[in-house]
């Protein structure tokens, strides 16, 4: 028998079910069919191959040999197809997506909104791993990042998310304790919540803000430098000093109070955070999906 020639798949379904069953009336009502049906497909089955795979006897049917051997192969078959058809759906069911993000990024930013993200791709697996790094797409083994700082590096595409607004924060506890500031020279003098990093000037530093507010960056007590924002950011919620606080990760703790303006004097450049892709990878499936959630997420901050 050629390959052109091979029984088509429904009889082979129908052939499966009627051997294993021994009973061709049993194999119609388990496929929804009728039972001529079924021998009309197992005939033909029979004169395709030019063997009869069963024999009829008075009260049901029996396997010959060659059926025997036919069921065993075909029974073998259509479960290999069927584990696989369950894995494969299993595997669109529960995409992996991996995304680089920085650690202030995705405490802040990301954590809270992640069941909104799984209500809306409830099927989406997401990988997150933390880096200060630039976005590499040769190095770096992910479908995105979203990382802070200027257009993407060569090799990536980048879409921007948020405009770099930074807001000197603390804890209301330290401004009661310091009084109302009248200005941003009232700053000097209390101590300074500092993000250290590889790379200065990637984002506002603190002489930065001042020298947008018109002043020099002298004040009379040292730094507390961090390498990690968040741990900048539980300084400030501990009353230890005033941070520098982008939007959008610290707008939830300014809205239910944990953390309250300084001096509500922002600072702008033209900075931000930047959904980034490897240029050579078509955006599609999971990383389609999360690249329109986010951006739509991210809508009404791209106007500012």
């Amino acid at each position: 028998m050629s390959r052109d020639s091979l029984p088509q798949l429904q009889s082979l379904v129908f052939f499966e079910s009627a051997a294993r069953l021994l009973n061709f009336t049993a194999a119609a009502e388990e496929l929804g069919t009728t039972q001529p049906a079924v021998s009309h497909r197992v005939r033909k089955m029979e004169e395709s191959l030019g063997i009869p795979l069963f024999r009829r006897l008075h009260r049901g049917v029996v396997l010959t040999d060659e059926g025997q051997r036919m069921y065993e192969t075909v029974r073998d078959s259509l479960e290999a197809i069927r584990l696989t058809t369950r894995q494969v759906s299993a595997t669109r069911r529960h995409e992996t997506l991996t995304l680089i993000t920085d650690f202030g990024f995705a405490k802040f930013w990301l954590m809270p909104r992640l069941p909104a993200l799984k209500a809306r791709l409830p099927g989406l697996e997401l990988r997150i791993l933390t880096s200060q790094s630039e976005f590499d797409p040769r190095r770096d083994k992910a479908d995105l990042a979203i990382l802070f700082g200027p257009d993407a590096s060569e090799g990536a595409e980048s879409t921007r998310l948020f405009r770099e607004r930074v807001v000197p924060v603390c804890s209301p506890a330290l401004l009661e304790r310091q009084g109302p500031l009248a200005g941003a020279e009232d700053l000097y003098g209390l101590p300074l919540l500092h993000l250290e990093g590889d790379e200065p000037g990637r984002w506002l530093e603190w002489d930065d803000w001042f020298r947008a507010q018109g002043l020099d960056g002298r004040n009379t007590l040292p730094k507390l430098g961090f390498n990690d924002y968040s741990l900048v950011i539980q300084a400030a919620l501990a009353g230890q000093g005033v941070a520098l606080g982008w939007a959008p990760l610290v707008d939830d703790l300014l809205a239910d109070g944990q953390l309250v303006a300084a001096v509500d004097r922002p600072a702008f450049t033209e900075r931000g955070y930047q959904l980034i892709r490897p240029a050579h990878k078509r955006l599609a499936g999971p990383a389609l999906r999360f690249h329109d959630w986010i951006v739509g997420q991210c809508a009404g901050a791209l106007a500012v």
